[in-house]
């Protein structure tokens, strides 16, 4: 779930979280949107009520939205694939954990393609591949073959933000920007909520393999309409790869101390809710609850509370500080794994409200606070934080389904507060350099 400006939170996906801006040199010192630069002429940039702009909003929504559906396409099957292929819990969340973790190791490597071969080229490659193999996943015989597709298919997705955030900003008005940004990660939100709906109530009618190719079919749609839509760039000029400037680039970003500690914030946030979500749907079709496929499926409505939570984001830091902000997120996030413990689905959802409101939060505050904070290549920056969220996703997922596999709900509980524990040692340490810093600019 990725963060749209410096300095309002982006609206989650998955999720969603989280879309960095690519190598795009268009912002300000400031972090905000910079006037065109040289070159380029102002009747070339796309502005709403102008030739193509609603086109183009278009398709990066539908782009959005089959990225986060297929991305998360297996989450809420988890407990139907355990049983129709005969796997347990950790090795199902596989499915999930290697499709975010490709991601996470490609967004970079396809940041730099993306500046040789274009945005718009590397965007349709990348979905055209991604939902290539979605069509082929339900097909999958066994949880190895699974898991391999899923790996492609997260790799081939790393394309879409590595370069729809660098696309807009060069095709788009400064002052447009914000909006045009904000209907792409809706997208994420919308498809990534969509998709889980979607398969759990395919998968109680008609099975898992159906549900995957129900999202396979939705995602074609989808692609096709992002490649009709989606106007050709007009101020996209090649540059040269330049692996080891990139390199000395990552390497100079995570020499920052505090670019560190919110890389590790993002990742153990991601790590509590990639556990929490991937593991959920075997507690729920569990006794006491026995819910079925579809309800289960529905529980990721939870995730339109994650958009309120994330656009308060920048109120809450107005009004208590960045770390402040980030106590009060790890506070909601603590409540709701304890509450989840409870044997009554009333308390289970308000307990998944709390920690999803939570984690939204906490995320928005982090991701917006890494583009202040680096003074350059901030598209880098950003995308070195998606790589530690995804890496969190994966990590919380895989752990999360053994840890439950191992002692239940109540173990994957435990290993969210560790993560929390983790938030608030980084949050505290932060504290204490600032204060530091202080009284030895006062002496």
């Amino acid at each position: 779930m990725p963060s749209v400006s410096t300095e309002a939170p982006a609206t989650p996906g998955a999720s969603a979280a989280p879309s960095a801006p690519e190598t795009s040199t268009h912002t300000s010192p400031a972090g905000k949107p910079a006037p065109s630069p040289a070159g380029t002429s102002a009747d070339s940039l796309l502005s709403p009520g102008r030739p193509g702009y609603r086109r183009m909003s278009f398709a990066l929504f539908a782009a959005g939205v089959a990225t986060f559906a297929l991305l998360y396409s297996t989450q809420a099957l988890l407990p139907a694939i355990s049983a129709g292929l005969g796997v347990t819990a950790s090795q199902a969340s596989w499915t999930v954990s290697a499709a975010t973790g490709a991601l996470a190791v490609f967004v970079l490597p396809l940041s730099a393609l993306s500046e040789r071969f274009g945005r718009r080229t590397l965007m349709s490659v990348s979905l055209a591949v991604a939902v290539a193999v979605g069509l082929l996943v339900p097909f999958a015989p066994n949880v190895e073959s699974l898991v391999a597709l899923r790996a492609v298919q997260g790799a081939a997705l790393a394309g879409l933000p590595a370069s729809a955030m660098a696309y807009l900003a060069e095709e788009v008005r400064p002052k447009a920007l914000v909006a045009a940004i904000g209907l792409f990660v809706a997208g994420n939100s919308v498809g990534g909520m969509s998709g889980r709906i979607l398969t759990g109530w395919v998968a109680q009618l008609w099975g898992w393999r159906a549900a995957l190719g129900a999202v396979g079919l939705m995602a074609v749609a989808c692609a096709v309409a992002f490649r009709i839509l989606l106007p050709k760039a007009r101020n996209f000029h090649p540059r040269s790869l330049s692996p080891a400037g990139l390199a000395r680039t990552v390497a100079g970003h995570l020499a920052d101390p505090l670019l560190r500690r919110l890389y590790a914030i993002g990742g153990l946030f991601m790590t509590v809710f990639g556990a929490v979500y991937t593991v959920i749907g075997y507690r729920l079709v569990e006794a006491p609850f026995s819910l079925p496929q579809g309800v289960i499926g529905s529980i990721f409505l939870v995730y339109l509370v994650g958009t309120v939570s994330s656009a308060a984001a920048g109120r809450l830091v107005a009004r208590l500080g960045r770390r402040g902000a980030l106590y009060l997120a790890v506070g909601t996030t603590t409540a709701g794994l304890l509450l989840s413990l409870a044997d009554a689905l009333a308390a289970v959802l308000l307990g998944l409200v709390l920690i999803t409101a939570g984690f939204f939060a906490g995320h928005a505050v982090a991701s917006s606070a890494v583009s202040r904070t680096a003074k350059t290549a901030r598209a880098q920056a950003s995308a070195l934080y998606q790589s530690s969220y995804y890496l969190g996703s994966s990590a919380g997922g895989t752990l999360g389904a053994i840890a439950f596999h191992a002692g239940g709900w109540a173990a994957t509980v435990a290993l969210g507060l560790v993560a929390v524990l983790g938030v608030v040692s980084i949050t505290l340490y932060g504290t204490r350099v600032a204060r530091a810093e202080q009284r030895l600019a006062l002496s």
